[in-house]
């Protein structure tokens, strides 16, 4: 009988096998000659591999392709989506998002509710209940803002956590093997796996809202420092004269962008969606104080097109708003800060929906399944970050 916990079995996959089904994962369906040639494999090798991946129910046969030339049609290969199920999470100071997908991504199922609590324990017990109501999950994949290092959240602000063993905690609470990241980098693979940038050797995505963040595709890979920390340009100077920053100087980026500090320039400290209100009707301190914060976004934008001369720039948010209201300062801040021509840049502003920061929790956990990090030896000895 299966229980609520019980996990349907991964198969130990050699690298190349991983490699083979990475490749249709993520650009579709794919005939045996094209993997062949995309992976530099022989025929026979690719033969042996993909025969043992349609054993294993990760790949099945479906439609042919008319072959290039006279010959017998190709058939194509697809990843059954259906063999397993992930479930993502999304975690904010107020709320718990989570998404069910298949092993395509493709969403199967959303629930959401009250973060009930800020303890570490009570979260992870939260969390736990939420991965019982959905039997038969393959993997975990939670997401949350802040400093995440192999699983441990070194920092978090919000929730106030400092060194907190998430992966290792989950795991063992669930049953399950679980994935933890930080959110923006999770969101950043996901998009470029299973979203707008799909095939795309660059990418910049950047989040504006709560916190200021920057996820980074180079060379067709996430990019991750040395000491396993994500891209920050969240400290660039916009205006030496500017807002004081949380940080201690003044005129960050994120003094003018993140909403709190946004909404603590405007008189009565007003909600977000009542300061769009004030923009929209014609109010002159909201208008300011929204064009500053598209300004710095501009700069934003510009700053990391320099750094890495991205395909496309994705951005979204619960900040998002703010591009609606002042697009044209965006634009300003782009020109005044990028060194070629603006209209090379590839903004591609994207709807925001915490159920696609939960999905994206799930393609982590796809991806960590596959490539085998989510059975990696838990957490040894906290991290110690250093406030920047």
């Amino acid at each position: 009988m299966t229980t609520p916990h019980a996990t349907p079995s991964w198969p130990n996959l050699p690298e190349v096998a991983r490699d083979v089904l990475l490749e249709v994962l993520i650009h579709g369906p794919l005939s045996r000659a094209e993997i062949a040639a995309r992976l530099r494999l022989s025929r026979p090798t690719l033969t042996r591999l993909t025969k043992a991946l349609v054993s294993d129910g990760l790949l099945v046969e479906g439609e042919t392709k008319p072959a290039p030339s006279v010959g017998r049609p190709s058939e194509m290969l697809h990843v059954r989506g259906e063999a397993h199920r992930f479930l993502g999470v999304k975690l904010t100071a107020e709320r718990l998002f989570a998404t069910v997908t298949d092993l395509t991504a493709i969403p199967l199922d959303t629930t959401e509710e009250p973060l009930h609590s800020h303890d570490p324990d009570e979260v992870v017990a939260q969390v736990a209940k939420v991965a019982a109501r959905f039997p038969g999950i393959t993997g975990i994949g939670v997401t949350l803002g802040g400093i995440v290092l192999d699983g441990l959240v070194a920092r978090h602000e919000f929730l106030g956590w400092t060194d907190v063993p998430l992966k290792t905690a989950l795991t063992g609470a669930t049953g399950i093997p679980t994935a933890v990241d930080n959110d923006v980098q999770a969101l950043t693979a996901a998009e470029h796996w299973f979203g707008p940038g799909a095939g795309l050797e660059s990418m910049a995505v950047i989040t504006v809202g709560a916190g200021v963040g920057t996820g980074l595709i180079v060379d067709g890979r996430l990019v991750r420092g040395a000491h396993g920390l994500h891209p920050h340009f969240s400290h660039t100077l916009v205006d030496s004269n500017g807002p004081l920053c949380g940080c201690g100087r003044r005129g960050c980026i994120s003094s003018y962008l993140m909403t709190h500090m946004m909404m603590r320039r405007l008189a009565g400290n007003p909600a977000y969606e009542e300061a769009l209100d004030r923009v929209r009707a014609g109010d002159p301190e909201a208008r300011r104080v929204f064009d500053d914060a598209g300004y710095a976004l501009g700069v934003l934008i510009g700053t990391v097109a320099n750094v890495i001369d991205p395909q496309k720039v994705l951005l979204t948010g619960e900040g998002l708003p703010l591009y609606e209201v002042s697009s044209r300062f965006v634009h300003d801040g782009i020109e005044d800060t990028y060194e070629d021509d603006p209209d090379l840049i590839e903004l591609d502003v994207q709807p925001f929906d915490f159920r696609e920061w939960a999905r994206s929790g799930a393609a982590l956990a796809i991806k960590a399944t596959i490539t085998g990090s989510i059975r990696d030896r838990p957490e040894g000895t906290p991290r110690r970050v250093g406030r920047r």
